[in-house]
Protein backbone atom coordinates (compact mmCIF):
# COMPACT_ATOMS: atom_id res chain seq x y z
CA UNK A 1 0.00 0.00 0.00
CA UNK A 2 1.42 3.14 -1.19
CA UNK A 3 1.52 5.81 1.22
CA UNK A 4 -1.21 8.19 -0.46
CA UNK A 5 -3.26 5.19 0.55
CA UNK A 6 -2.07 4.40 3.58
CA UNK A 7 -2.88 8.34 4.87
CA UNK A 8 -6.32 8.54 2.89
CA UNK A 9 -7.34 4.92 4.79
CA UNK A 10 -6.15 6.82 8.06
CA UNK A 11 -7.84 10.01 7.05
CA UNK A 12 -11.23 8.13 6.73
CA UNK A 13 -10.45 5.82 9.68
CA UNK A 14 -10.13 8.68 12.00
CA UNK A 15 -13.40 11.05 10.51
CA UNK A 16 -15.66 8.05 11.19
CA UNK A 17 -14.35 7.30 14.28
CA UNK A 18 -15.03 10.96 15.25
CA UNK A 19 -18.60 10.79 14.10
CA UNK A 20 -19.00 7.07 15.85
CA UNK A 21 -17.92 8.97 18.57
CA UNK A 22 -19.79 11.76 18.31
CA UNK A 23 -23.09 10.35 17.37
CA UNK A 24 -22.63 7.75 20.10
CA UNK A 25 -21.36 8.92 23.06
CA UNK A 26 -24.87 9.70 24.95
CA UNK A 27 -25.25 5.96 25.34
CA UNK A 28 -21.63 5.70 26.85
CA UNK A 29 -22.53 8.89 29.06
CA UNK A 30 -25.87 7.79 30.29
CA UNK A 31 -26.14 4.08 30.46
CA UNK A 32 -28.91 3.58 32.26
CA UNK A 33 -29.69 0.65 34.03
CA UNK A 34 -32.01 -1.84 32.79
CA UNK A 35 -33.65 -2.90 35.94
CA UNK A 36 -35.28 -0.74 38.25
CA UNK A 37 -37.64 -0.12 41.13
CA UNK A 38 -41.35 -0.45 39.97
CA UNK A 39 -42.99 0.91 43.25
CA UNK A 40 -41.51 3.02 46.22
CA UNK A 41 -40.20 1.18 49.29
CA UNK A 42 -41.22 1.99 52.56
CA UNK A 43 -41.02 5.32 54.11
CA UNK A 44 -41.36 6.60 50.79
CA UNK A 45 -43.73 7.31 48.09
CA UNK A 46 -43.71 7.07 44.26
CA UNK A 47 -44.57 10.44 43.14
CA UNK A 48 -44.64 12.21 39.24
CA UNK A 49 -42.86 15.38 37.93
CA UNK A 50 -43.76 17.23 35.13
CA UNK A 51 -41.14 18.73 32.90
CA UNK A 52 -41.79 22.18 30.61
CA UNK A 53 -41.77 19.62 27.88
CA UNK A 54 -44.44 17.64 28.28
CA UNK A 55 -42.74 14.58 30.44
CA UNK A 56 -44.27 12.66 33.22
CA UNK A 57 -41.22 11.47 35.55
CA UNK A 58 -41.28 8.96 38.42
CA UNK A 59 -39.30 10.38 41.66
CA UNK A 60 -39.35 8.82 45.02
CA UNK A 61 -40.81 11.18 47.94
CA UNK A 62 -40.20 11.04 51.77
CA UNK A 63 -41.67 13.96 53.95
CA UNK A 64 -39.44 15.89 56.33
CA UNK A 65 -39.54 16.21 60.38
CA UNK A 66 -40.51 19.11 61.65
CA UNK A 67 -38.18 22.27 61.48
CA UNK A 68 -35.84 19.88 58.88
CA UNK A 69 -34.54 20.78 55.42
CA UNK A 70 -35.57 18.86 52.30
CA UNK A 71 -33.06 16.84 50.04
CA UNK A 72 -32.88 17.17 46.74
CA UNK A 73 -30.96 14.46 45.21
CA UNK A 74 -29.56 14.04 41.73
CA UNK A 75 -27.93 10.04 41.33
CA UNK A 76 -25.03 9.13 39.29
CA UNK A 77 -25.28 8.53 35.57
CA UNK A 78 -25.24 4.10 35.93
CA UNK A 79 -27.66 4.51 38.59
CA UNK A 80 -31.07 4.67 39.40
CA UNK A 81 -33.78 5.39 42.47
CA UNK A 82 -32.42 2.45 44.74
CA UNK A 83 -28.98 3.77 44.64
CA UNK A 84 -30.33 7.14 45.43
CA UNK A 85 -31.89 5.55 48.49
CA UNK A 86 -28.88 3.95 49.66
CA UNK A 87 -26.77 7.55 49.16
CA UNK A 88 -29.31 9.35 51.32
CA UNK A 89 -30.03 6.93 53.96
CA UNK A 90 -27.75 9.58 56.69
CA UNK A 91 -30.01 12.33 56.11
CA UNK A 92 -33.10 10.08 55.85
CA UNK A 93 -32.26 8.87 59.64
CA UNK A 94 -31.72 12.66 60.47
CA UNK A 95 -35.05 13.43 59.49
CA UNK A 96 -34.29 15.29 56.27
CA UNK A 97 -36.67 15.13 53.69
CA UNK A 98 -35.87 13.73 50.29
CA UNK A 99 -36.92 13.86 46.76
CA UNK A 100 -35.00 11.33 44.71
CA UNK A 101 -35.19 12.56 41.09
CA UNK A 102 -34.66 9.31 38.62
CA UNK A 103 -33.80 11.56 34.82
CA UNK A 104 -35.78 11.06 31.68
CA UNK A 105 -34.57 7.69 29.86
CA UNK A 106 -34.35 6.01 33.15
CA UNK A 107 -36.36 4.03 35.38
CA UNK A 108 -38.98 3.42 32.44
CA UNK A 109 -39.62 7.32 32.21
CA UNK A 110 -39.98 8.16 28.44
CA UNK A 111 -37.21 10.81 26.74
CA UNK A 112 -33.52 10.93 26.34
CA UNK A 113 -31.48 12.29 28.69
CA UNK A 114 -28.15 15.40 27.98
CA UNK A 115 -27.38 18.16 29.42
CA UNK A 116 -29.99 20.66 28.89
CA UNK A 117 -32.80 17.59 29.08
CA UNK A 118 -31.43 17.04 32.60
CA UNK A 119 -31.63 20.54 33.79
CA UNK A 120 -35.33 20.71 32.93
CA UNK A 121 -36.05 17.20 34.96
CA UNK A 122 -34.69 18.97 37.87
CA UNK A 123 -37.00 22.20 36.84
CA UNK A 124 -39.64 20.20 36.85
CA UNK A 125 -38.49 18.65 40.57
CA UNK A 126 -37.95 21.83 41.90
CA UNK A 127 -41.90 22.83 41.28
CA UNK A 128 -43.25 19.45 42.27
CA UNK A 129 -41.62 20.89 45.96
CA UNK A 130 -42.83 24.21 45.51
CA UNK A 131 -46.33 23.13 44.58
CA UNK A 132 -45.98 20.83 47.98
CA UNK A 133 -45.55 23.96 49.79
CA UNK A 134 -41.58 23.54 50.11
CA UNK A 135 -39.64 26.62 48.95
CA UNK A 136 -36.49 26.36 47.67
CA UNK A 137 -34.80 28.19 51.01
CA UNK A 138 -35.98 24.72 52.72
CA UNK A 139 -33.98 22.52 50.17
CA UNK A 140 -30.38 21.13 49.98
CA UNK A 141 -29.44 20.43 46.80
CA UNK A 142 -27.34 17.30 46.70
CA UNK A 143 -25.34 15.64 43.19
CA UNK A 144 -23.65 12.66 42.79
CA UNK A 145 -21.18 12.25 40.23
CA UNK A 146 -22.72 13.33 37.14
CA UNK A 147 -25.92 14.56 38.83
CA UNK A 148 -23.40 17.22 40.08
CA UNK A 149 -24.20 18.96 36.89
CA UNK A 150 -28.34 19.30 37.13
CA UNK A 151 -27.74 20.05 40.99
CA UNK A 152 -25.36 22.67 40.29
CA UNK A 153 -27.46 24.20 37.78
CA UNK A 154 -30.81 23.83 40.11
CA UNK A 155 -28.25 25.42 42.97
CA UNK A 156 -27.66 28.43 40.39
CA UNK A 157 -31.38 29.08 39.03
CA UNK A 158 -33.04 28.46 42.39
CA UNK A 159 -32.84 30.42 46.00
CA UNK A 160 -32.01 26.92 47.80
CA UNK A 161 -30.32 26.44 51.19
CA UNK A 162 -27.12 24.32 50.16
CA UNK A 163 -25.51 22.79 47.14
CA UNK A 164 -23.54 19.38 47.86
CA UNK A 165 -21.65 17.76 45.73
CA UNK A 166 -20.33 14.28 46.03
CA UNK A 167 -17.58 13.12 43.32
CA UNK A 168 -18.52 15.75 41.29
CA UNK A 169 -16.46 17.36 38.41
CA UNK A 170 -15.35 20.65 36.94
CA UNK A 171 -17.03 19.62 33.81
CA UNK A 172 -17.71 17.13 31.71
CA UNK A 173 -14.70 17.71 29.05
CA UNK A 174 -12.54 17.67 31.90
CA UNK A 175 -13.51 14.12 32.67
CA UNK A 176 -13.37 12.81 29.26
CA UNK A 177 -10.06 14.41 28.59
CA UNK A 178 -8.19 13.14 32.17
CA UNK A 179 -9.49 9.47 30.27
CA UNK A 180 -9.14 9.37 27.13
CA UNK A 181 -6.67 12.20 26.30
CA UNK A 182 -6.87 11.73 22.69
CA UNK A 183 -10.16 12.71 22.36
CA UNK A 184 -10.83 16.51 21.24
CA UNK A 185 -12.84 18.24 24.00
CA UNK A 186 -14.94 19.85 21.32
CA UNK A 187 -16.34 16.40 20.89
CA UNK A 188 -17.80 16.21 24.44
CA UNK A 189 -21.48 17.66 23.44
CA UNK A 190 -22.71 17.66 27.16
CA UNK A 191 -20.70 20.25 29.05
CA UNK A 192 -21.71 20.44 32.60
CA UNK A 193 -19.55 23.45 33.09
CA UNK A 194 -19.96 23.14 37.36
CA UNK A 195 -16.59 25.00 37.62
CA UNK A 196 -18.14 27.63 35.44
CA UNK A 197 -20.91 28.20 37.53
CA UNK A 198 -20.32 27.58 41.03
CA UNK A 199 -18.37 31.22 41.54
CA UNK A 200 -22.70 32.48 40.75
CA UNK A 201 -24.31 30.23 43.44
CA UNK A 202 -25.67 32.21 46.35
CA UNK A 203 -26.05 29.19 48.32
CA UNK A 204 -23.14 27.88 50.53
CA UNK A 205 -21.13 25.21 48.75
CA UNK A 206 -20.19 21.79 50.24
CA UNK A 207 -17.65 19.72 48.10
CA UNK A 208 -16.55 15.70 48.92
CA UNK A 209 -14.49 13.52 47.33
CA UNK A 210 -12.30 10.20 47.19
CA UNK A 211 -8.61 10.89 47.28
CA UNK A 212 -8.57 7.37 45.25
CA UNK A 213 -10.88 8.18 42.83
CA UNK A 214 -10.16 6.82 39.50
CA UNK A 215 -13.19 7.93 37.41
CA UNK A 216 -13.53 11.25 38.59
CA UNK A 217 -9.87 12.22 39.50
CA UNK A 218 -9.76 14.43 42.38
CA UNK A 219 -8.11 17.24 40.46
CA UNK A 220 -11.89 17.84 39.66
CA UNK A 221 -11.78 18.70 43.16
CA UNK A 222 -9.23 20.93 43.06
CA UNK A 223 -10.95 22.87 40.25
CA UNK A 224 -14.09 22.85 41.87
CA UNK A 225 -12.52 24.40 45.03
CA UNK A 226 -10.69 26.94 42.97
CA UNK A 227 -13.85 28.18 41.57
CA UNK A 228 -15.68 28.85 45.01
CA UNK A 229 -12.79 29.08 47.51
CA UNK A 230 -15.35 29.27 50.46
CA UNK A 231 -16.75 25.81 49.71
CA UNK A 232 -16.50 23.64 52.76
CA UNK A 233 -13.92 20.53 50.79
CA UNK A 234 -13.58 17.24 52.19
CA UNK A 235 -11.04 14.58 50.86
CA UNK A 236 -11.91 11.36 52.19
CA UNK A 237 -8.58 9.06 52.62
CA UNK A 238 -9.08 5.89 50.29
CA UNK A 239 -12.41 6.20 48.79
CA UNK A 240 -13.27 5.83 45.60
CA UNK A 241 -15.95 6.48 43.15
CA UNK A 242 -18.26 4.43 45.32
CA UNK A 243 -17.76 7.16 48.01
CA UNK A 244 -21.68 8.63 48.33
CA UNK A 245 -22.78 4.96 49.57
CA UNK A 246 -20.17 4.27 52.43
CA UNK A 247 -20.68 5.17 56.29
CA UNK A 248 -18.12 7.64 56.19
CA UNK A 249 -19.92 9.88 53.13
CA UNK A 250 -23.19 9.17 55.35
CA UNK A 251 -22.09 10.81 58.82
CA UNK A 252 -19.52 13.75 56.64
CA UNK A 253 -23.11 14.63 55.20
CA UNK A 254 -25.26 14.52 58.30
CA UNK A 255 -22.82 16.51 59.99
CA UNK A 256 -22.46 19.38 57.18
CA UNK A 257 -26.30 19.46 57.22
CA UNK A 258 -26.81 20.42 61.15
CA UNK A 259 -23.89 22.57 61.07
CA UNK A 260 -25.86 24.14 58.06
CA UNK A 261 -28.72 24.24 60.56
CA UNK A 262 -27.06 25.38 63.29
CA UNK A 263 -25.61 28.17 61.67
CA UNK A 264 -28.87 29.63 60.10
CA UNK A 265 -30.50 29.54 63.69
CA UNK A 266 -27.49 31.18 65.34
Amino acid sequence: MSFAKLGLFFLVFVVAATVLLYSQQRRLIFPAPAQYPQTAPPGFRLVHTQTDDGLRLTAFHRPAEPGKKTILFFHGNGDNLLGAIEATRGPAVNGNGLLLVEYRGYGGNPGSPGEAELYRDGDAAMRWLAAEGIAARDVIVVGNSIGSGPATEMALRHDVAALMLVSGFSSLPDVVGEAMPFVPRWLVRDRFDNAGKLARVKAPVFLMHGDADTLVKPANLTRLQGARPDATVVLVPGAGHELAYTAAAQAILVDWINKLASDSVS
